[in-house]
């Protein structure tokens, strides 16, 4: 995980704030080595932050690794990819998520409210 980043000299909320932010749990050595693949871990979801000041491509290579990292943390959890973009207190928050996890997510949304 990253403890700080910045943009253009200002400093942003890090990746352990924003794991924190989520109640989410941090994973050790992210990025670096074998140790644990992904950023952290939310409900069933490996997540893996990117926070930007203006614009992310988000490309079929970025999606691979994102998966393999989950596979690896666990083969029954999904990939996330949360985009943080912009700078200071006007940012967005955007979650990438494949299309049948969505469905599921509809589909169990349309459950609880219809009993």
């Amino acid at each position: 995980m990253l403890q700080q980043s910045s943009i253009k000299g200002k400093n942003l909320m890090s990746e352990a704030n924003e794991i924190k932010r989520d109640g989410a749990k941090g994973q050790k050595n992210s990025g670096r080595g074998q140790y644990q693949k992904g950023d952290a871990k939310w409900h069933n979801f490996v997540v893996d932050y990117k926070e930007t000041a203006k614009s992310v491509a988000v490309n079929k290579e970025m999606w691979a690794k994102i998966c393999t990292d989950t596979f690896r943390v666990d083969r029954s959890m999904h990939p996330l990819l949360k985009l943080i973009i912009g700078e200071g207190a006007s940012k967005v928050r955007l979650a990438v998520v494949e299309w049948d996890v969505l469905e599921e997510l509809v589909e169990a949304y349309e459950r609880d409210r219809n009993n």
